[in-house]
């Protein structure tokens, strides 16, 4: 793996079917990419704004992914993902700043998130087995401490192409929640594809619970999101889970973050509601999905999630290739760098209220009145954070914590 030019083919499972792309290669730091003529012709727009559907070579940008498009860099794993794959090209000799992106995707192979896929793969494979969630998040915890190489491959495949910074792995799921097992392979009967989350070193004990209790706060205020459940083990030790929106038995969903999608680097406060906003409708060219960002955006703002960079939005693409906004997730408590929304609210990120959200919804496509009765449609739900929390098992000292958090926000008029 070095510097080298490489080529990759580039596939997209489509209606159970893989249609050829186009081909990737990178070269001095930059990526090159040019549809298949065949592709060109079906009408499919992966990537809109940065890979339009035309002839010719297009050439990635320097600055920003590592010289990858947005598109393909949406099939990489970072923060923990990342992690893992580093410590393994290390204790293989190998340095990872030598490595390509693309040598990276061929990792990502057959099965990263979302639609895409990539040829040559070079993915770690592993034999399928049920999986203990207590054993997995022990083995985390040693890969934090640095401690062991052994468990890497297995840690690498069960984390797929997941992005965030947050420990996770993708597993099949049984209906009555009580089996999962290694699901990188074909649909199994009875089974659905999840994402379960483990704690990181700053996390707090009761995280999974936090975070269970947001989802069940979000559903209630009608925010659109996954199936979630709090999977409690037989040492009573309790994990996060959410429901795969881009798996659908065997159809895998194209997906598009918004950072791939306006080349926003998600690592930097670069972005405003706003902009989040007029994208929705340039891409789905549907109020109803700006509607589905607005209540989030209110979301956030009223429960504190401040974590809320360019990564944690998502677009999706149905089956007659129309674009959807998708599901929401990581929904938790956060404080965000400083103490600020990565994302601002019409220019403020410390201290946005509900000024700046009916602002924002005005200027959006919303009247007052309806920006006004979204905020209390939110606001009613937030109220109930408490009942939520003793749903979910949140500690006491969480759920004081953030209730008076809450308090503060709610109190910003």
């Amino acid at each position: 793996m070095t510097k080298k030019k490489r080529t990759l083919s580039v596939f997209l499972h489509n209606a159970e079917k893989s249609l050829p792309v186009g081909s990737l290669f990178y070269k001095n730091g930059v990526a090159f990419f040019e549809y298949n003529s065949r592709f060109l012709l079906t009408g499919i727009e992966l990537s809109p704004f940065y890979l339009p559907l035309k002839l010719g070579v297009f050439k990635g940008n320097h600055s920003l992914f590592d010289g990858l498009f947005g598109l393909f860099n949406d099939s990489l794993p970072d923060g923990w993902g990342r992690l893992l794959l580093d410590r393994k090209l290390r204790a293989s000799g190998k340095d990872p700043s030598a490595v390509t992106p693309l040598d990276r995707l061929s990792i990502a192979g057959l099965n990263p998130m979302g639609a895409l896929q990539y040829q040559p793969n070079n993915a770690f494979v592993q034999e399928q087995k049920t999986l203990d969630l207590d054993i997995i998040s022990s083995d985390v915890a040693e890969i934090l401490k640095g401690e062991s190489e052994l468990i890497l491959d297995y840690l690498i495949a069960l984390n797929g192409s997941s992005a965030g910074a947050r420990p996770k792995v993708m597993a099949s799921v049984s209906q009555d929640k009580k089996t999962l097992v290694y699901g990188a392979g074909e649909y199994s009967s009875g089974f659905e594809e999840w994402i379960i989350k483990f704690r990181s070193h700053h996390d707090s004990v009761d995280i999974a619970s936090i975070e269970y209790a947001y989802s069940l706060m979000a559903r209630d205020a009608g925010v659109e999101i996954s199936p979630t459940h709090l999977f409690i083990t037989s040492e009573q030790n309790r994990y996060f889970g959410i429901q795969r929106f881009d798996r659908v038995k065997n159809r895998r969903i194209h997906m598009h973050s918004l950072s791939g999608l306006l080349h926003a680097d998600y690592r930097l406060p670069s972005l405003d509601y706003r902009d989040i906003l007029k994208a929705t409708l340039l891409l789905t060219k549907d109020m109803r999905e700006v509607r589905k960002m607005f209540l989030l955006a209110i979301f956030n703002v009223l429960t504190h999630n401040r974590d809320d960079h360019a990564k944690n939005f998502s677009f999706i693409m149905d089956e007659q290739h129309r674009w959807h906004f998708s599901p929401a997730y990581d929904l938790t408590f956060s404080t965000g760098v400083a103490g600020e929304h990565t994302t601002t609210v019409m220019g403020e990120g410390k201290y946005p209220g509900h000024t700046h959200l009916i602002k924002l919804g005005e200027l959006s496509g919303f009247t007052k009145t309806e920006a006004v009765l979204l905020i209390n449609q939110v606001q009613k739900s937030v109220d109930k954070w408490p009942r939520f929390a003793e749903e979910a098992v949140v500690s006491k000292k969480s759920l004081e914590f953030i209730k008076n958090q809450l308090k503060k926000l709610s109190e910003n008029r």
